[in-house]
């Protein structure tokens, strides 16, 4: 099968089930801000691309230098546009270096905690799709989504 129609079919997965089960992601939340709000240095990396009432798409980009500071994701589905070097640190402070790869997607099941720096010579971005809580976290604040 075609690559690109892959990627459809695991997004497009990936979007039912966030939309049967929201809800499954409000609870037990780290005090921690989620991805979408999470910046550097004062700065925001993340942009709102498109929403609906259980889940939203993002595209986050990292210049050489920045990063995103510790923030969680809900379970979530990336598909990376521009490939490049990350510095990734988990919640228990492992430190992993990462080659994204550009055409290249990654997905989890369960909310994650790390921070990321980019230590290469170029910019990495990538489009995010996750689900949205019932409730809102302390960590979304309406006008940073926007």
């Amino acid at each position: 099968m075609h690559s690109t129609i892959k990627l459809t079919i695991k997004a497009l997965i990936y979007m039912i089930i966030v939309l049967i089960c929201p809800s499954s992601f409000a609870e037990g939340l780290p005090d921690l801000p989620e991805a979408f709000n999470a910046g550097w240095k004062g700065e925001k990396t993340c942009e709102l691309l498109y929403e609906l009432e259980s889940f939203r798409v993002g595209r986050c980009s990292f210049p050489p230098g920045v990063g995103h500071e510790k923030h969680f994701h809900y379970p979530h589905f990336g598909y990376v546009l521009e490939g490049g070097t990350l510095s990734i640190t988990d919640n228990q402070g492992v430190v992993e270096v990462r080659q994204t790869i550009t055409g290249k997607s990654w997905s989890t099941d369960k909310i994650t905690i790390h921070e990321a720096l980019n230590i290469g010579d170029t910019t990495t971005s990538y489009l995010i799709i996750e689900p949205k809580p019932v409730k809102p976290h302390a960590g979304a604040k309406k006008s940073q989504l926007n």
